[in-house]
């Protein structure tokens, strides 16, 4: 049963890799569909297997790419010597790597390593492709060792370019009543040295760690020239490229399928998980005794490693790190804070005040009423900055509520009730008042004229 569900989750995590540039949200619908054709072209599948795809994935998740239960599963019943039967038909299709799946079996029941109708073909040809060695993945090697360099690359300075990713870390009990909670582990590594300017372990995977990771490495080493990332959700976020671009750093993202081409940070990862199964041998429960772990396993030991991936043997990442000619480019730190800081409005309440991540935060009774734009660091929202067209920008933190109210706030003295001398509201209808009766007087005073006049001459 558990090589049933192994396979339906490597499936269903094969089925997302080839989907996941169509989620891409600045895709038009044109050019999604063109990368929808092309990607069907290339793995052999139909546009409307991959619109089921995509829409199996939209409504459920990563469970909707799994296959359902009347899908081919793998046979339960393997011969007691499977793995000595694996281990021969990898080598056959070593030695010859265009023989197919067929002759493979066919080579094995002739030579009397296994019965006639033992080994069945879809079987072997699905261990084959997880061991490495289906009939495209010895394509691609064969096409790989023709190429030049065999496709390996290496920066010739340090912050050239830095390759990010985001790893699972273990889960601890840091949540709500000791709940546990899945950490993860992002990372930025220099091409060059092998060194990381900056990594840890955050209690959840947004785009805000990838942030706080780039932040971190600029503040401790300064400007680097490119972040290296992949096509995950938290690279091609809006903020993080416009963070980028207020910096002078170009963002680059490895071509969908090309594992290869961010092949140091995946080297880094063998490193990540012998830590993994020492700090689970340490008992430790808390996110910053794993974080304190990590700087000390990264520090004395992964540093200060020889690292057989450098040009020059013997070097550890530290070593080539610090021997390295290329100066170092500090940027202002008020810069850098304002690039990383993100942005929303508020609408302040009758009170003076607004709310933000669960929390009032108090600005004033002088702009009750108003919209107002809030900037604050995603890492420490405990104090933002408050900005209007009408005051200077102002700092506010979360309001504390204690055992007893606050006095209520003063007023802006614009604000402030003035003693009237009279009633302007009682001297106005007044003036009006006697307007009305003097014009009333006159028309009347007038009346009696004209009837005097009258009378003198009609006598």
């Amino acid at each position: 049963m558990e090589n049933i569900k192994d396979w339906k989750d490597e499936t269903a995590l094969a089925r997302h890799q080839i989907i996941s540039t169509l989620m891409d949200a600045s895709l038009d619908a044109s050019k999604r569909q063109l990368l929808r054709e092309q990607l069907a072209s290339q793995h052999g599948l139909s546009t409307r297997t991959l619109r089921r795809y995509e829409k199996a994935y939209a409504e459920i998740g990563f469970k909707g790419l799994k296959p359902k239960s009347h899908d081919p599963k793998p046979s339960p019943k393997l011969p007691g010597n499977f793995k000595e039967l694996l281990d021969e038909a990898i080598l056959l299709k070593r030695e010859v790597p265009s023989r197919s799946i067929n002759q493979i079996i066919l080579i094995l029941e002739l030579e009397g390593k296994v019965k006639s109708g033992v080994l069945s073909r879809s079987t072997l040809q699905r261990h084959l492709q997880k061991s490495g060695y289906s009939k495209k993945q010895m394509k691609q090697y064969t096409e790989a060792g023709k190429a030049p360099s065999a496709g390996r690359f290496v920066k010739p300075h340090r912050m050239m370019l830095l390759q990010a990713d985001i790893k699972y870390g273990p889960k601890l009990p840091i949540g709500k009543n000791k709940k546990m909670v899945q950490t993860y582990l992002s990372a930025l590594i220099d091409d060059h040295s092998r060194y990381l300017p900056a990594s840890g372990f955050y209690d959840n995977q947004e785009v805000t760690i990838v942030e706080d990771t780039v932040k971190k490495a600029i503040l401790r080493f300064g400007k680097f020239d490119v972040l290296y990332t992949d096509n995950g959700g938290q690279y091609i976020s809006k903020h993080l490229r416009t963070t980028c671009a207020k910096l002078g750093i170009r963002v680059l993202r490895t071509k969908p399928y090309v594992a290869k081409s961010k092949g140091k940070i995946e080297k880094l990862n063998k490193f990540v998980d012998a830590f993994l199964a020492e700090f689970k041998a340490s008992k430790a429960t808390t996110l910053e005794e794993l974080n304190a772990s990590w700087d000390t396993w990264l520090n004395s030991y992964y540093h200060k490693k020889a690292h057989e991936g450098l040009l020059t043997e013997g070097v550890s990442p530290e070593m080539e790190w610090n021997r390295d000619s290329r100066r170092l480019t500090f940027l202002d730190t008020n810069l850098i804070a304002e690039a990383f800081l993100h942005h929303e409005t508020r609408r302040v309440d009758k009170s003076g005040c607004i709310s933000f991540k669960g929390c009032k935060y108090e600005v004033g009774l002088a702009l009750t009423g108003a919209t107002v734009e809030i900037a604050y660091d995603p890492m420490a929202y405990e104090t933002i900055t408050v900005t209007h067209a009408t005051i200077p920008p102002i700092t506010a933190k979360p309001i504390v509520i204690g055992e007893f109210c606050d006095k209520a706030p003063k007023l802006p003295e614009h604000m402030l009730p003035i003693e009237p001398k009279s009633s302007r509201f009682l001297d106005a209808l007044r003036k009006v008042d006697a307007e009305r009766r003097e014009k009333f007087n006159s028309a009347i005073s007038f009346s009696s004229y004209k009837k005097e006049a009258g009378g003198i001459d009609h006598v």
